[in-house]
């Protein structure tokens, strides 16, 4: 029996989450009957063009998912649910978002992939506001208003059409994950960052596709065998989809992907694709070794911004120096190059159980301005603050200290913290310092 039908039966009473992907046109009225205990409703992958004005009869609702519908703008129906705070509309032909349309509680909003010209100034009246999804739309400005969103920490607004970065989004005390490629004001273009950093073109016929190791937004990442010149040898391909991601285009992350250049802490890009079937893009990447595993898992509902770490996920005080040492390094040398990487995450790190790790994913990449450094640096700063996450997550999984090693890092680590989550982003120490304190800390 379908799920569908489970609920029309009767069947699904006392459930606090409903996922309903059955090519729906309207919206099921016995979907009320779980008011008492339903808090997530998933109804993404239908054809719905409405939701009914009395949605708020689901009192206990926090999660609404709505994404691949048919609708043409965000509906009143959210707004009026006290307890939800995330909304998700991806992928359907929005193009207005009234203001009666964004709950009170909001905490994470996405409207990524739509036709959305504008957004509404109460979209500033929502402190609870965390995360904000805005990539593909045809968007040239923020509401000013937003300036009050304090405790917004990530924001994706790549591929739309700004003419300038908002003055006041880098200065957001707790903004840490941005991404904005894509769009007219980002005057790196993808070309020259190709251009500064050449890599061999691979014929799509002299790749042997392989087991997939992974799929995320932007592509999906086979093992592969790589019959080249001087011999076949094992490989990661990545081949990008066409369409826009929740960070943006793809081919704004092959662009930084290929111009991040060689570091011990990222995945070396050993070629180009060429000569797809499909026309497609794509890299292909050095093998990382299998011990590799991801740090973190990504956010989830609850936590919204920060990761969430597994039981297993523990390591010695001197581990997590080194690896916080890693990322710092690699972090400096994309600064120094012109890039923001936008999504540094635990999630987006492996690590091999010893403190080696790489940085990967550079989905929300974005081109730092070559010509005004002062927002390049302002920009540089949001990173800091994302690191300092990163670091405090560090510290939290990290075991009691057991040696001399471990209890000179706990210190180290806990000012750094404190440095890089600085209010205030000017306050936050550069990637150049933090790198090089680091280094000095465990004699690299």
């Amino acid at each position: 029996m379908s799920v569908l039908g489970q609920l029309r039966a009767g069947q699904l009473a006392g459930i606090r989450r409903l996922d309903l992907n059955e090519g729906l046109a309207e919206f099921p009225p016995e979907i009320f009957e779980l008011a008492d205990s339903l808090e997530v409703l998933n109804l993404s992958g239908n054809r719905l063009k409405a939701l009914p004005h009395d949605l708020h009869r689901l009192h206990r609702l926090r999660v609404l998912f709505c994404s691949d519908n048919d609708f043409t703008e965000v509906p009143e129906a959210p707004g009026r649910c006290e307890q939800l705070e995330m909304i998700a509309f991806k992928a359907n032909r929005i193009e207005r978002v009234a203001a009666a349309s964004l709950p009170p509680r909001l905490r994470w909003l996405i409207l990524t992939d739509n036709a959305i010209e504008s957004l509404p100034a109460e979209l500033g009246r929502r402190p609870r506001l965390q995360k904000l999804m805005l990539a593909g739309n045809r968007l040239r400005a923020l509401p000013p208003e937003m300036a009050a969103c304090r405790a917004l920490e990530l924001v994706r607004i790549s591929a739309n059409r700004f003419d300038a970065l908002p003055e006041w989004l880098p200065a957001l005390p707790r903004l840490s994950w941005l991404a904005f490629a894509g769009n007219p004001f980002d005057d790196t273009p993808e070309s020259l960052a190709l251009q500064s950093q050449p890599v061999p073109r691979i014929d799509w016929q002299a790749l042997s596709l392989q087991q997939p190791l992974g799929e995320g937004a932007s592509g999906v990442i086979h093992r592969a065998d790589w019959r080249a010149p001087q011999g076949t040898r094992p490989v990661a391909v990545k081949v990008f989809k066409g369409a826009v991601t929740s960070d943006g285009w793809p081919h704004s992350e092959m662009a930084a992907c290929i111009a991040a250049g060689e570091h011990p802490h990222l995945i070396p890009v050993l070629g180009r694709i060429e000569n797809h079937p499909q026309g497609s893009d794509g890299l292909v990447l050095e093998l990382v070794d299998p011990v590799h595993r991801n740090l973190a898992g990504p956010p989830s509902l609850e936590s919204c911004t920060r990761d969430v770490y597994g039981e297993s996920a523990r390591w010695p005080l001197a581990t997590a120096l080194r690896m916080a040492h890693g990322i710092a390094s690699a972090t400096a040398q994309l600064h120094a190059r012109g890039i923001l990487h936008g999504d540094l995450y635990g999630h987006n790190i492996l690590w091999n159980g010893a403190g080696g790790c790489v940085l990967g994913d550079f989905g929300a990449a974005s081109f730092l301005p070559r010509d005004d450094a002062a927002r390049s640096r302002a920009l540089q700063a949001l990173e800091a603050r994302a690191f300092g996450c990163l670091v405090e997550e560090l510290l939290q999984q990290a075991e009691a200290p057991a040696s001399a090693d471990d209890r000179a890092a706990e210190p180290l680590l806990a000012s750094l913290r404190q440095r890089c989550l600085a209010s205030a982003p000017a306050e936050r120490p550069a990637f150049a310092e933090i790198a090089a304190l680091l280094a000095a800390a465990i004699g690299a």
